[in-house]
């Protein structure tokens, strides 16, 4: 099998998994819209690219060693616990009818930064980039051309995928009041919060 189909497969199977960027990549999405979420996408794409990158460079041998690791975790863990609790107390806007109004939001290179670092702070994406790099490096028997377009397609298939969800978590907003709307808030929010408390938790008890 063509080594970019693989990696098809291994991005759907990756699109597949529950984590905090898709979370508040579909929040972001229904609350924003579609370029607010497409941004936020970009930056979980650019994210996951510098991993496989360093990963390629042999770069991540030093997140391996357990100091490091504990490290990022806490960190991670507390960045992921400020997004929440800013996306729990995070307003809706009302107009007299108590339908959501447009505000003015961040910009596109807040979505960005937002995506890159919510997603790259998370130490389960590096040690899972880790994994791959390892078993397709063996798979491939350092075949780098190989190696490079497994991960192409995998890479292309995640961020496709992210879209994807950004313009259906769109359409969902249409069939949405704002009660509904506070309670996506609240629930993305506290999910944010369980994941972060669960990272520190982790990285502290399971070095």
């Amino acid at each position: 099998m063509h080594p970019f189909i693989q990696g098809i497969i291994l991005g759907l199977t990756l699109s597949a998994l529950l984590g905090p960027a898709l979370f508040t990549l579909l929040q972001t999405s229904i609350h924003r819209g579609v370029k607010s979420g497409m941004f936020l996408a970009f930056g979980i794409f650019l994210s996951d690219v510098s991993v496989v990158y360093l990963a390629l460079l042999g770069a991540l041998q030093l997140i391996s060693q357990k100091n490091n690791y504990m490290i990022a975790g806490i960190v991670g863990g507390f960045i992921l616990i400020g997004f929440g609790i800013y996306t729990f107390l995070h307003k809706i806007h009302l107009d007299e009818n108590n339908k959501g109004i447009e505000v003015r939001g961040p910009g596109p290179l807040t979505y960005v930064l937002k995506g890159y670092f919510l997603n790259i702070m998370n130490p389960f994406v590096w040690f899972f980039w880790i994994s791959a790099m390892v078993g397709v490096s063996s798979s491939f028997v350092d075949d780098k051309h190989s190696i490079i377009i497994f991960f192409i397609g995998t890479l292309v298939t995640v961020f496709g995928s992210d879209i994807l969800k950004v313009f259906i978590a769109s359409r969902i907003k249409r069939h949405l009041n704002t009660n509904i709307l506070v309670r996506v808030n609240h629930f993305v929010g506290i999910l944010l919060i369980i994941f972060g408390v669960f990272l520190i938790i982790r990285v502290i008890f399971h070095l």
